[in-house]
């Protein structure tokens, strides 16, 4: 018999594979230190602002690992960790994908603001700033590395198993889209992240929390197509916050760009179906807990 274990909470039982119970968990754990930089007038930019950034950053790697440690057995947990650091998950045709997909949406969607009059896009900070200092790659490292890794251990590496065993693949995306994208929410009240230069409600606002939801699809495109690799996506999330990092584009090519993202989510789905995004090929699942 497969058992799964329950957890009782008020007065109903709730299955600990639960991707719900995984939300709500990754939630806690990362809006504990962020909604505490709040409460304590904290910068992200001071040290003690960032201590408490990246403290929160480690809420879905350390759901993700927790999770899938209560509920998968041995060969589950193997196959987690390998999935991380197998290389050869992805053929060369999904590296192109990793490296020059978001490049290219960026490009394209500056092309056609030059196109309308526009400037299109200009250096990053993270460029600009090189002649004079290499420590402004910096930031640019960080963002491409820590959060990708971080982030993916759970949002990709668990959840989206969890909820394809369900749903559709876009399904399954769009809920953790969702998901994603209200994750970030505390960032836009701390004075000293990227998210609270935006602003609360503005266009801006709109664009970043809206254009997550199209990116998901993607991501889930990607997984599905590299044997569940964890570390595709773990590159691929890399990749786009790098490239945002080192060319910045105007606030029209920004829209542009997500309108890019949200056809490509629209392209995938017709081409390579919305069950799984792998055609009439099912998806891998990952090893259920073993028989008692």
């Amino acid at each position: 018999m497969n058992e799964t274990p329950r957890l009782r909470i008020w007065k109903s039982t709730v299955s600990v594979a639960s991707p719900l119970l995984f939300f709500g968990v990754t939630f806690a754990i990362t809006w504990s230190f962020w909604l505490g930089a709040i409460a304590l007038g904290l910068r992200f930019d001071s040290a003690a602002g960032f201590v408490l950034l990246v403290a929160g950053l480690f809420g879905p790697g350390i759901a993700g690992i927790g999770f899938t440690y209560l509920v998968y057995d041995e060969r589950g947990r193997r196959d987690f960790w390998t999935r991380i650091r197998d290389v050869r998950r992805i053929g060369l045709p999904w590296v192109l994908v990793i490296v020059l997909l978001a490049p290219a949406l960026n490009g394209t969607a500056a092309a056609i603001d030059i196109l309308l009059g526009g400037t299109g896009a200009t250096w990053g900070d993270a460029v600009l700033g090189f002649a004079s200092s290499s420590l402004s790659l910096l930031p640019a490292v960080f963002f491409a590395t820590l959060p990708p890794l971080l982030e993916e251990l759970g949002w990709r590496g668990y959840a989206l198993d969890r909820l394809q065993l369900t749903w559709s693949a876009l399904s399954a995306s769009l809920i953790l889209g969702i998901v994603w994208s209200t994750w970030h929410l505390p960032l836009f009240f701390v004075e000293g992240s990227y998210q609270h230069g935006l602003g609360v409600g503005t266009l801006e606002f709109w664009l970043f929390t809206i254009g997550i939801i199209p990116l998901s699809v993607a991501f889930t495109w990607l997984y599905n197509n590299t044997s569940r690799s964890i570390l595709a996506v773990i590159l691929f999330h890399g990749m786009i916050n790098f490239a945002s990092e080192l060319i910045a584009v105007t606030q029209r090519a920004d829209a542009f760009t997500i309108l890019l993202w949200i056809a490509l989510a629209v392209v995938l789905t017709v081409i390579w179906g919305p069950t799984s995004f792998r055609g009439a090929t099912a998806i891998p699942r990952p090893p259920p807990r073993a028989s008692r």
